[in-house]
């Protein structure tokens, strides 16, 4: 939709704007009309100077003959000189002439025509017609000859260009007001184009907020409140339907008392974690329960009892947000669980133990004076180890620390995982950066019936002593160390060396939650894309659901700093952050994509299925498209194809290969 509102506009980049075209013909009008006055009054004073010139030469030929008639001997040429000769030097005249029988010059003077401010362009032009009159000249019955005068028009074609001129300075001037006051008037009149302009862009962008105060005429006061209502009932509809599907997600995946995932939720996402050939990552699963809850319940009452869920809920949703890609549930009464990918059993236990410690203060201040514990028990997931495997060693872990008198963390098989420490995994993590020891693994987003490509994917992976480390094992402890800025600076690098190499591929990166929030990085990210080219959409930005939720500020300054580089932005593993879905209304983003969790078996999920496709609608109608990650069967796929998806990835449609290999393939 983006593409086509571009293309559109530079379709129409060369189309005169209405206010335009209205001073162009208004102003053409005007200026017709003020031309037409200007050649008929023209015209009319040439007419009535040439007229006048006329009558004078006629007179003063009659005047001559008369005095050369009676006055003087018209025989007597020396007389008739004379009189001729006074007549001429009164500067009237061209030319005074006397003819007698046969066309005979007997006297006569004449001059050339001067002007004194007109210039001769001017008089070529105007051209007035030659003012000559005749007179007969007689004695008795007898023709002597006759007078022929000609008016001089010098006075006529300088009086003539000082009216052209102001008449030209009164065109100019009376059209210049008018064009000018026509300007101003339309300028007011359709200024509430201009506001719907930005109005419908704001619609465009999926933006609500947008309206139209300025007034104008009747129609386009009916126009712009018309606009209004249509932007109000449209951001109560957006409202409604996001309200809707946050609605569908907590029913389906929400506990209602806590907020956290609810039992279902957490199963089918640790099993994508612990299950999935590219998310199984070594990790350790903790079970949490308050001890007596049910006895507390019965002396303090059910109210009593949520709000103490509510209070735990929050000290372990604190602790989970201290944990990249940590996630947590309430399974049963008071048990919850928490998963912690990348973890090593040693950091867990310390980290158990405090929260437990907390946990037990709360609990025990708030039961008192009943005697309460907390205890925690915690399994290790590996590869080998599928969810049900996984749950019965961390409920056997728990059930074991239930047996000490105080509250207590255990965790089964600790001796058995060697996995990294904190401090191994800083050690593995800057050694990584320092040599940008980082390898790109790509992996193809397909869309359709025939898996047509859309961009690849891009996973970073770290050659260490022991093997490949996977992102999903090693981001979420950079995450925890405060090194996931830097990662994803080699990360970027990597990315835009490979697009200028491959000018014909699309690619799409992850960016981690500290690193949206971190300024520096931010400015670091822009200036590398600024001096990079024109991208022209070949980069996809990833940002998080849970990033937008807890730095909205800083993402939403990225996300469109971002989109004014031609970079578009699509939420990662968005419906895991029970964030609402309302930021669709303000971030000019241009996709979603689905987190593996909800498209895990989703040809059995009913719930899921009904989620995906209310969330397809709603991004479909605000020009967002919906991507789906996590892939793995045939019978997936189908519905996704069927749902209308708009891209989708996981092993089943191709797996990840690093970005040196030519081949597709693993």
């Amino acid at each position: 939709m983006a593409e086509g509102q571009v293309m559109n506009s530079r379709r129409q980049s060369g189309v005169m704007s209405l206010r335009a075209l209205l001073l162009v013909f208004t102003g053409s009008l005007l200026a017709l009309i003020l031309l037409t006055i200007f050649l008929v009054t023209f015209n009319t004073f040439r007419n009535y100077v040439s007229s006048q010139h006329l009558e004078h030469a006629r007179d003063a030929a009659t005047a001559t003959g008369v005095v050369l008639s009676k006055a003087v001997d018209a025989s007597d040429i020396v007389a008739a000189s004379s009189l001729i000769d006074a007549v001429f030097d009164s500067g009237s005249y061209l030319s005074v002439k006397f003819f007698g029988h046969g066309r005979i010059l007997l006297t006569g003077r004449e001059m050339r025509l001067r002007t004194r401010v007109a210039p001769d362009w001017f008089v070529r032009a105007a051209n007035l017609p030659k003012p000559e009159g005749r007179a007969q000249v007689v004695r008795g019955w007898a023709q002597l000859g006759t007078v022929e005068v000609v008016s001089n028009l010098g006075r006529a074609y300088d009086d003539l260009w000082r009216i052209t001129l102001g008449l030209l300075a009164a065109v100019v001037l009376i059209g210049g007001v008018g064009m000018l006051g026509l300007w101003f008037l339309l300028r007011r009149l359709l200024k509430p184009l201009s506001e719907l302009e930005k109005q419908a862009r704001a619609l465009s962008r999926r933006d609500f907020r947008e309206r139209v105060e300025v007034r104008s005429t009747r129609e386009l006061n009916q126009v712009t409140e018309a606009m209004n209502q249509m932007a109000d009932d449209l951001g109560q509809l957006f409202a409604g339907q996001g309200k809707l599907i946050q609605h569908l997600r907590k029913v389906n995946n929400e506990d209602p008392v806590t907020g956290l995932a609810s039992r279902s939720a957490f199963d089918q996402r640790l099993k994508v974690e612990v299950e999935s050939e590219e998310k199984s990552a070594p990790g350790v699963l903790m079970l949490v329960q308050l001890s007596s809850f049910g006895e507390f319940n019965q002396n303090h009452g059910r109210e009593e009892g949520d709000r103490l869920l509510k209070q735990v809920a929050k000290v372990i949703d604190g602790f989970v947000r201290k944990h990249g890609g940590a996630f947590a549930g309430r399974r049963t009464g008071a048990e919850f669980a928490v998963y912690l990918p990348g973890a090593s059993a040693v950091d867990v236990k310390v980290w158990c133990e405090t929260m437990v410690e907390k946990l037990d203060g709360l609990y025990s201040d708030l039961a008192a004076p009943m005697e309460t514990r907390v205890h925690a028990g915690m399994a290790v997931a590996s590869p080998e180890v599928n969810i049900r495997d996984l749950l019965a060693a961390a409920d056997t872990a728990l059930r074991t620390a239930q047996q000490r008198e105080d509250y207590c963390c255990w965790i089964k098989d600790a001796s058995g995982n060697s996995y990294h420490t904190m401090d191994t995994w800083r050690d593995i993590i800057n050694d990584a950066i320092r040599n940008e020891n980082l390898s790109l693994w790509l992996q193809p987003m397909v869309q359709g019936s025939n898996q047509e490509l859309q961009y690849f994917q891009v996973f970073s992976r770290i050659c260490a002593p022991e093997g490949v480390l996977k992102a999903g094992a090693f981001v979420p402890m950079a995450e925890r160390l405060g090194l996931i800025a830097d990662i994803d600076r080699v990360l970027v690098t990597s990315v835009l060396e490979r697009l200028e190499s491959k000018p014909h591929e699309k690619l799409a990166i992850s960016l981690g939650s500290a690193s949206v929030a971190d300024e520096k990085f931010r400015e670091d990210l822009l200036a590398m894309l600024g001096s990079a080219g024109t991208l022209d959409r070949r980069l996809w930005v990833g940002i998080s659901e849970m990033t937008l939720h807890h730095h909205r500020a800083k993402a939403s300054q990225l996300i469109r700093a971002l989109v004014k580089l031609k970079v578009p932005v699509l939420v990662d593993r968005f419906g895991v952050g029970g964030v609402p879905f309302n930021y669709l209304r303000n971030l000019p983003l241009s996709g979603l994509r689905i987190d593996n969790s909800f498209v895990h078996d989703l040809d059995s999920h009913e719930d899921n299925r009904f989620w995906l496709e209310s969330v397809i609608g709603i991004a479909r109608s605000r020009g967002v498209k919906v991507f789906a990650t996590g892939v793995e069967r045939s019978e997936e796929y189908s519905v996704l194809c069927k749902l209308g998806i708009d891209g989708a990835m996981g092993y089943y449609l191709g797996r990840p290969f690093e970005a040196d290999e030519e081949s597709t393939g693993e």
